[in-house]
């Protein structure tokens, strides 16, 4: 299996670390669950986080550039044959009608022994990523609500304090006439 990065960040093979960086944060924003109600994003964070390790990574782009090209050689013949192949994938849209991206692609093994443990290594380390993006979010949620609730007690007990002085001021004041 071949997933193309390039077309995940939506950026070209020759980008710098810099546009690398900046469509992950982009795609991040994207995909993001608070962006995409109803939809579980967990396997679209986690391959962008895979995209952004390997893509970083010198040594691992440079052989993921070399199956890139082979990918695409090989792509590219398909379609000089398969002209009808390329306008099922326009015409094929999901549920929702939004038009399905393909990233991932069954029919192109990577030959490069090493650049495949990279790629299990950075799929693993993307999921812990996910999970630890996921526990730090449910531990600011907590501690939302825990600041909230000791606002709203603050300004609770505020108002019954200013209720009451004003009470007294009242009191005074009918008493003073």
């Amino acid at each position: 299996m071949f997933v193309d990065y390039y077309s995940l960040f939506e950026i070209s093979p020759y980008a710098s670390s810099d546009e690398i960086k900046l469509a992950f944060k982009k795609q991040a924003l994207k995909w993001h669950p608070d962006r995409n109600p109803g939809f579980d994003t967990t396997e679209k964070m986690q391959l962008l986080n895979e995209a952004k390790l390997i893509l970083l990574d010198n040594e691992a782009r440079q052989r993921y550039d070399y199956q890139y090209q082979r990918f695409y050689q090989k792509k590219k013949q398909k379609e000089e044959n398969k002209h009808q192949e390329q306008e099922q994938r326009e015409s094929h849209k999901n549920r929702e009608g939004r038009k399905r991206e393909t990233f991932t692609h069954m029919d192109f093994d990577i030959d490069d022994e090493l650049l495949k443990k990279w790629t299990a290594n950075a799929k693993l380390q993307a999921v812990g990523l996910a999970k630890q993006t996921i526990e730090e979010l449910k531990g600011m949620v907590k501690a939302g609500i825990k600041d909230g609730a000791e606002a709203m007690g603050t300004a609770f007990i505020s108002q019954i304090i200013l209720g009451v002085i004003f009470l007294i001021l009242i009191g005074l004041s009918k008493s003073c006439n």
